[in-house]
């Protein structure tokens, strides 16, 4: 095999024991990276450092890639004026949201004779939003049906890329002061819980207050037998005086 040393230079072809002992030695991996060449190519790095390396690249190209969806809006040729304003509203949100928006002309009976209306209505919206998007597609009738594709303009997407710039900025302040937040709020929850665990104390003051009356309940209800006894010992001692 061709072995490709860890700084990027080619060390020559050599067996594939002693491209493994050369690993070994400088304790990294030796991996595979050309299967089909001739003879095939291996790499001596470190494969969980280069897997990390990888996913970093791709995250960042995700990251970079713009995303864009196509939004749809339907019209007729004999639409009332409020209905094209709130339509026209729509079509301008959706293209300050940075998605292009694919404007559809439909036509029914007999209006499909007439495209030159539906031709005028998307001429005139497409010079109504002249500032905020570019024509991708002119009009054209396919059937019944009449569409045209509006994208937004360099200044749409401009503004939106650096509204996520400054969003990026920003992150890490906001995360910080979220942070910051709860690690305020960990300090101050001890202080409540000791707050709140005096009252617990009370019940306890009251129960011993409440328990200490139990001896003397107690120790009062002994004599009681002692009553008892003593009309005995005087009814006895009547019954002697009456027998002499």
């Amino acid at each position: 095999m061709r072995l490709v040393g860890e700084d990027g230079k080619q060390i020559g072809v050599i067996k594939t024991s002693d491209a493994l002992a050369y690993a070994q030695e400088r304790d990294l991996d030796l991996v595979e990276v050309a299967p089909d060449a001739r003879p095939p190519v291996c790499r001596v790095l470190d494969y969980s450092k280069y897997k990390y390396e990888q996913a970093q690249k791709q995250k960042a190209a995700r990251k970079h890639q713009q995303q864009i969806t196509i939004r749809e809006i339907k019209f007729r040729p004999k639409i009332a004026q409020n209905d094209y304003d709130t339509k026209k509203g729509h079509i301008e949100r959706f293209l300050r949201g940075k998605d292009k928006v694919k404007v559809t002309i439909m036509f029914r009976g007999r209006e499909v004779t007439h495209p030159e209306r539906g031709v005028a209505l998307l001429d005139r919206l497409a010079g109504e939003l002249s500032e905020i998007s570019v024509v991708e597609q002119t009009p054209l009738q396919d059937g019944r049906n009449m569409t045209m594709m509006l994208a937004p303009s360099k200044a749409i997407m401009a503004e939106v890329k650096d509204g996520q710039e400054e969003r990026e900025q920003h992150e890490p302040k906001r995360r910080q002061h979220h942070h910051e937040a709860k690690a305020a709020a960990r300090d101050e929850a001890p202080a409540t819980n000791n707050q709140a665990a005096a009252p617990d104390e009370a019940p306890a003051t009251n129960t011993e207050s409440s328990a200490a009356p139990n001896p003397a309940t107690n120790g009062s209800a002994t004599p009681a037998p002692a009553t008892d006894e003593a009309p005995r010992a005087a009814s006895s001692a009547t019954a002697s005086d009456a027998a002499a």
